[in-house]
């Protein structure tokens, strides 16, 4: 893939940043460069390389999923306003 000068400046466009036409000559070859060095990466044999998602390794501190303070309706709807059947009762916004 090959970067030219509408692209740079489409780009520039679509993030809306200013860029001169000095700028955006300048930034053709340096996008090409980087281009070429991620088509470089595809061409490396990862098979049997596991992904990872850091560079140390993790492990995830899970825990049960598990309800511990449950069955306090009459608590939670003691800081209501008003409360009707068990709900909060809000004022109606759509008529």
């Amino acid at each position: 893939m090959s970067i030219d000068l509408q692209t740079v400046k489409k780009i520039a466009s679509l993030s809306r940043i200013s860029v001169t036409d000095a700028e955006a000559e300048a930034m053709v070859p340096e996008l090409n460069n980087i281009l070429g060095w991620v088509e470089q990466l595809g061409e490396v044999d990862v098979t049997g390389v596991e992904p990872m998602t850091a560079v140390i390794p993790n492990k995830l501190r899970l825990r049960d999923d598990a309800v511990t303070d449950g069955d306090v309706r009459d608590r939670v709807l003691a800081n209501a306003p008003q409360a009707e059947h068990g709900f909060f009762a809000v004022p109606k916004v759509i008529e």
